[in-house]
């Protein structure tokens, strides 16, 4: 069942766009398989970043959205990737970056495509565990932008994931909460006092 990608704003692509199409900027970015790309490059895959910034003991989580994402393609792969954050002035150009989230993204998003379920792709960042991962929300018709993981929404850590927490498996968000809880909240010290 193919995924239903949220469309971005226009003013985030048209940002991405103007950047890419900008020497400068594609030249000051520290992203040397984009500089070598060899033919045209293309923003592709708009994916809402939503950041996790805190699990609550009851396992709530709350979530607000960071920026968009857009995967830059030269050819057959994503060569680098492209953010775009709101400013008080409108969606501006944030960076262009490579590193292993991108070929990690990529695959995510093809297993996802071949789940039964319709699903919304979103990227969801846990800071506390310098962890990323796909969401996929179960409601394909929602505002990528707005919202918060559902129990019954999949998260797909992004290689390379923290110890412990598998890369590219597919875990309910009401059973990787939990475990992210554990994981982010700092365990008392033996022997402190309570």
């Amino acid at each position: 069942m193919p995924l239903h990608v949220p469309p971005a704003p226009a003013p985030a692509l048209r940002s991405v766009l103007t950047a890419l199409s900008s020497p400068t900027a594609v030249s000051e970015a520290r992203t040397p398989s984009l500089l070598s790309a060899q033919g045209p490059v293309s923003p592709e895959l708009p994916l809402p970043v939503h950041v996790l910034d805190r699990i609550t003991a009851e396992g709530v989580s709350a979530t607000r959205l960071a920026g968009w994402r857009f995967l830059i393609r030269s050819g057959d792969r994503a060569v680098a990737a492209a953010d775009a954050v709101l400013t008080p002035d409108g969606w501006a150009f944030s960076r262009f970056f490579e590193g292993p989230y991108i070929a990690s993204t990529e695959l995510a998003v093809r297993q996802a495509e071949a789940m039964a379920q319709p699903y919304q792709p979103r990227l969801l960042s846990v800071p506390g565990l310098y962890m990323l991962t796909l969401w996929l929300h179960g409601d394909p018709t929602a505002d990528g932008a707005t919202g918060h993981p559902a129990a019954t929404d999949l998260l797909v850590p992004l290689a390379p994931a923290p110890p412990g927490i598998a890369a590219h498996r597919p875990h309910r968000v009401a059973e990787l909460l939990p475990v992210l809880t554990l994981r982010v909240t700092p365990t008392r010290l033996l022997g402190s006092p309570a």
